[in-house]
């Protein structure tokens, strides 16, 4: 065989149009049997360099030529030899052609020379292939072969950004949803699904796919694999109804599909939250809370009671619950409950008892969402945030996990949260919980956060503790050196305005205890806030103004 190859390759370098095919036939031969071997063997002989005179004949050996190119690509040292011997251009060419077996062999040689790389597929991207591809599989729908080849193409393709731009100005949406109907097989099915998936992370092709009627074939596919246990069911129905909660990600396509909360695909959707599936639950809550992000679209779910559905859904969940469904549902009644118009409401229909079931939860992202939750619900929500405030197992709770260093969304909302309690009560009660509770310390550590709201909202927090107790927090702002902090924060040129008011404010509630007014004194503070009455902030200087009076009223 070696000695047949030889010949072949020899054959092959002299030969006119005639002899060609034969050698081709002997190297597909060889490849067939030995492909690594055969392939060193034609790369040593310098046969690739032959290649781009071959495909561009345009002639009964084309379709050989590319077969022979695809099985040597298909090991990865012949790649960078095929690209060096200029093969890519004129494969790219040959998509334009009209036989059906050239194109099948062209797209199996470019697929397996572009393999994994990315450079080599962006490449592809700017030769124009998408367009080519997509219209390919237009006219050849009826070809099997040629249909996989396309997908696999575009599976590859559109992982990377650069393509989606190219896939969005073509007819993809409709030519793959087309495609989609007509698939009675499993295989198929995925197969389309992982073309589908990366392109409908592009919020422009959301809404062609929803436009092409996509959404209608997921929930077909829903309807049918939901009472189903064969493993191949069971993965449509996750992947169709992940795909569904994808398209709802995009502004346009949300709201298209919401129809004003009218809309068929809505409410079907509403119907997964009750269904005793779990993949179907957490889809069903995760496209609440992605329909929940408009006030419009909160209000209109608000009244007419999908709160209910959610909190059924959590109460089935809170013994050895499903973490996600957990997270899914947390996260739409946070976002249902941004509007002002819906708290009341929400807390009159009991969210924050069922919420509230969830504090034993060990899992940091039903921590994190139950927190914001929470944070939502008392926002100018006096009496709520008294209760709340007032109830010390969710203020030991808050303490503890305002430690929580490995858990960073969770510290931050915990600390949050515990401002909020006071800052929205403005009761005595709820500042004494907190500071029986060892939350003052947190406050103070948080009005040193990065984030500037953060701090802004320690300091408010503060400033009511100190109006409202300052005898009880005493002992725990000297502990806290609370005194050191707020003299960092008004000596420091890149502390916002709103933060050198409130430390100042803070200063002012603070002078009536003795240990902290020493403290005052031996930083000097009488001179940094001086110097902050030329402050180019008018509210600043005047607030230094006052506090210098007091400070020196009192010094």
């Amino acid at each position: 065989m070696a000695d047949n190859l030889s010949e072949a390759l020899k054959t092959l370098k002299l030969s006119s149009a005639d002899s060609v095919e034969g050698c081709l036939d002997c190297l597909l031969k060889a490849l067939a049997q030995n492909n690594v071997e055969t392939s060193a063997k034609i790369q040593e002989m310098g046969v690739l360099a032959m290649m781009p005179a071959l495909l561009s004949a345009q002639n009964s050996c084309t379709p050989k030529v590319a077969n022979i190119i695809a099985e040597v690509a298909k090991n990865e040292f012949m790649r960078s030899p095929c690209v060096e011997a200029g093969l890519i251009p004129p494969l790219v060419q040959l998509l334009n052609s009209k036989d059906q077996e050239i194109l099948l062999q062209t797209g199996r040689a470019l697929g397996n020379i572009c393999y994994d790389s990315h450079s080599l597929q962006a490449q592809l991207i700017i030769m124009g292939v998408i367009p080519t591809l997509v219209r390919l599989l237009g006219v050849h729908s009826q070809n099997t072969a040629l249909t996989e080849m396309c997908l696999i193409a575009f599976g590859n393709l559109a992982e990377l950004e650069s393509s989606k731009e190219q896939f969005a100005s073509t007819n993809i949406a409709e030519e793959l949803v087309r495609l989609f109907r007509k698939q009675v097989e499993h295989e198929k099915k995925e197969m389309i699904f992982e073309v589908l998936a990366p392109l409908a992370e592009n919020d422009v092709i959301k809404l062609q796919l929803v436009d092409a009627g996509l959404v209608e074939c997921l929930l077909e596919v829903v309807a049918q694999t939901v009472d189903s246990d064969r493993d191949e069911d069971v993965a449509q129905l996750k992947t169709s109804s992940d795909l569904m909660v994808l398209l709802l990600l995009g502004d346009e396509s949300m709201q298209k599909l919401f129809e004003g909360g009218k809309g068929s695909v809505f409410q079907r959707v509403l119907s997964w939250v009750p269904s005793n599936n779990h993949q179907l639950q957490l889809a069903g809550a995760l496209a609440i809370a992605n329909f929940a992000r408009n006030d419009g679209n909160c209000i209109h779910m608000v009244d007419t009671g999908i709160v209910q559905k959610l909190l059924e859904l959590l109460d089935r969940h809170v013994e050895e619950g499903n973490v996600t469904v957990q997270h899914a549902a947390l996260s739409a009644l946070r976002n249902l409950a941004i509007p002002v118009v819906n708290k009341s409401k929400m807390l009159l229909a009991g969210v924050s008892d069922v919420v509230l079931k969830f504090l034993k939860s060990e899992m940091p992202p039903v921590q994190f969402k139950l927190l914001g939750t929470l944070r939502m619900l008392i926002d100018t929500q006096a009496d709520a945030a008294e209760q709340l405030g007032t109830n010390t197992k969710l203020v030991e709770r808050l303490v503890e996990w305002c430690e929580a260093k490995d858990h960073a969304g969770v510290m931050g909302e915990s600390n949050r949260l515990l401002s909020a309690l006071i800052r929205h009560s403005k009761s005595k009660d709820v500042v004494r919980t907190v500071i029986q509770g060892g939350g003052v310390k947190h406050l103070v550590i948080m009005a040193t956060s990065e984030h500037m709201i953060m701090q802004n909202e320690a300091l408010v927090a503060l400033g009511l503790i100190a109006a409202l107790d300052l005898d009880c927090a005493e002992k725990d702002f000297v502990a806290a050196n609370l005194v050191q902090v707020l003299h960092r924060l008004l000596t420091d040129e890149h502390s916002a305005p709103e933060i050198k008011y409130n430390s100042m404010i803070l200063i002012c509630s603070i002078m009536g205890s003795e240990p902290l007014h020493k403290e005052v004194q031996s930083l000097a503070f009488i001179d940094v806030v001086s110097g902050l009455r030329s402050h180019e902030n008018k509210t600043v200087a005047h607030q230094a103004s006052l506090t210098e009076q007091r400070l020196t009223a009192q010094s």
